[in-house]
């Protein structure tokens, strides 16, 4: 029996990256073995076990072979005739199918190592096209590394784009499509996801409402990037850049102008409404995907309120009182970071305006503050009861609203 350590954590090892999980296959071993040993099963599917003492995971070696279509349609064949060399062929990506001993010494025998030092995302094997969640993940891999300057070998795009010419992205289960794109929006470059998918094809499969946007002009003087597309793109950057790994303010960045697409053509590239019209279709998205509830509720939110916040200055204190109560926000101060790090986003996502400084975040924090202060005890002993003591509190929650506001002037 001999275990070598696999995937990620030997690739991000090479990389000079932080390894957060040690995977491991075990070589010439039968399930009843490492039981007797003290793992613990946990693998439905196929044989995976939990070391007793690290509580590492380690997968008896094996191979697969396709049966259906989709995700699940494959037979696993895992014993101690599977070698090594065999285990690693199942893997998506060269980068992913190297493996390394106790001793240190690397077994590479689809080369990706040299993939690793040439930046490329390559598969491993004609087999990538059975699994359709693979195109999914490489683009994943790409929002992950393009910082980094990997791209998608070109032999790697035709088999993908050649996948869904055939219709097996088709068969991706919500849940998985849901999975990888939630992973993608936590990655320091997730444009790149979505210039993958879109490159390949599968963005107008997988997300129609997304891949509608591309090509669609709005004003240069307000975008000078032009294309909506594109400007999603940076936004998206954008976001991973202000909070680093949250999926949530991704998302929102993600949905935040599905409307724009819906412009009548004799409008462009005016958008007015865009942010209404948004609505119906990030629902058709969140739900089709399955998307968390806080997701599609704080992305909605967005979605209508996001010009609100940019001009945050403009409004009277009684409807920035009232923004602060469709955001909850009172209640719920991080969801009001949440909503602002996607406003933020959006304002910096454009060409030439990268470092823009966002002034109405800081006003809106203090506004949400100020009126947080008025609590209802004192409207109480006052005598007021019932409805008035809402309406006075409303009062004074606006001129406190008010009051904040002269201390923070547009800049």
């Amino acid at each position: 029996m001999h275990t070598y350590l696999v995937g990620g954590a030997v690739r991000d090892k090479l990389l000079g990256r932080p390894v957060v999980d040690h995977d491991h296959v075990v070589v010439g071993a039968l399930p009843e073995d490492l039981l007797a040993l003290g793992y613990k099963p946990v693998g439905k599917d196929f044989p995976v076990f939990l070391h007793p003492k690290t509580g590492e995971e380690h997968a008896l070696a094996r191979t697969e072979r396709k049966t259906g279509r989709g995700y699940h349609g494959f037979v696993f064949q895992a014993d101690a005739s599977v070698t090594l060399e065999q285990d690693l062929a199942r893997r998506d990506l060269t980068i992913n199918a190297i493996a390394e001993d106790v001793q240190g010494t690397l077994t590479d025998p689809y080369h990706g190592v040299r993939d690793i030092e040439a930046r490329v995302l390559r598969h491993v094997s004609p087999a990538f096209v059975e699994d359709p969640v693979r195109v999914l993940r490489v683009a994943r891999f790409a929002a992950r590394f393009a910082p980094l300057g990997f791209t998608v070998a070109d032999e790697t795009m035709a088999l993908m784009q050649q996948m869904v010419d055939d219709g097996e992205v088709d068969h991706l289960v919500p849940e998985r499509v849901w999975a990888e794109t939630r992973k993608a929006l936590g990655e320091p470059q997730p444009s790149a996801f979505l210039q993958v998918l879109r490159t390949c094809g599968a963005l107008a499969v997988l997300f129609p409402e997304i891949d509608a946007l591309y090509g669609v002009p709005q004003r240069a003087e307000f975008h000078p990037e032009i294309d909506t597309g594109v400007h999603l793109e940076m936004v998206l950057d954008a976001a991973a850049r202000l909070v680093p790994g949250d999926d949530l303010v991704g998302f929102c960045a993600l949905t935040h102008d599905l409307g724009k697409a819906l412009t009548p053509a004799a409008e462009l590239p005016r958008h007015v409404g865009h942010e209404h019209r948004g609505v119906a279709p990030l629902r058709v998205l969140a739900a089709r995907l399955k998307v968390p509830t806080e997701h599609a509720a704080l992305a909605e939110l967005v979605c209508r309120e996001h010009l609100n916040a940019h001009r945050a200055f403009e409004l009277k204190p009684a409807t920035v009182l009232k923004l602060l109560g469709a955001l909850d926000a009172l209640r719920r101060p991080a969801r009001l970071d949440a909503f602002l790090a996607a406003c933020e986003a959006d304002k910096r996502g454009r060409l030439g305006h990268e470092q823009d400084a966002y002034p109405q975040a800081a006003y809106l924090r203090a506004a949400r503050a100020a009126a947080a202060s008025v609590e209802a005890s004192a409207f109480v002993e006052q005598g007021l009861a019932g409805p008035a003591i809402g309406a006075a509190m409303a009062a004074a929650r606006t001129d406190a609203i008010a009051a904040v506001k002269t201390n923070h002037p547009p800049s």
